[in-house]
């Protein structure tokens, strides 16, 4: 594949995780984040995006979530549960999205707020029609889902590379 085909990224937040008495790293998806799940998953599918790659965060909300997506989709994309996930910070998120093979084209990042929100925002040097002020007004949440594209090589991924092809969330 030529580095100069457009590739995407597709950020998904964790769906509504519960707050039972257990460490954060554990805990599991709220009724709520149950049913948006499979439904940010039929909206991903929809688009007709299908990944090659999954990352998803080692979390127990992450994981389910990509539990409940994955069925949606035309087909599984590997899947890599990545530990550096879990509460990474803007940096980090963009230290791995720069490890990622250039075989991949479309690349679904299974993560937590606050840096999927500011990974979108600071990849997206452009944006079509409404879809930057719709992301920073909505707060990204959860089991919103952005999808950019770029050109190039993953290792090129940095601040205002990319476009902001579209933003959806179930409850907006």
């Amino acid at each position: 594949m030529s580095v100069e085909a457009p590739r995407r990224i597709v950020l998904l937040r964790h769906a509504k995780a519960d707050w039972p008495d257990v460490s954060d790293h554990d805990r599991p998806l709220a009724e709520r984040g149950r049913k948006d799940a499979p439904v940010a998953g039929r909206w991903l599918a929809g688009t007709g995006i299908t990944p090659d790659l999954a990352l998803c965060s080692t979390a127990a909300r992450t994981r389910e979530t990509w539990k409940l997506v994955a069925p949606e989709l035309p087909r599984r994309p590997r899947t890599v549960y990545d530990e550096r996930l879990y509460e990474a910070s803007l940096g980090e998120l963009i230290a791995v999205l720069n490890e990622t093979d250039d075989q991949v084209h479309d690349l679904l990042l299974i993560a937590h707020n606050p840096g999927v929100h500011a990974l979108a925002d600071a990849l997206a040097g452009k944006a079509e029609g409404d879809t930057l002020g719709r992301l920073n007004r909505s707060g990204y949440p959860t089991a919103a889902i952005a999808v950019l594209t770029f050109t190039g090589d993953w290792k090129s991924v940095e601040h205002g590379v990319g476009t902001l092809a579209a933003f959806w969330a179930p409850h907006s």
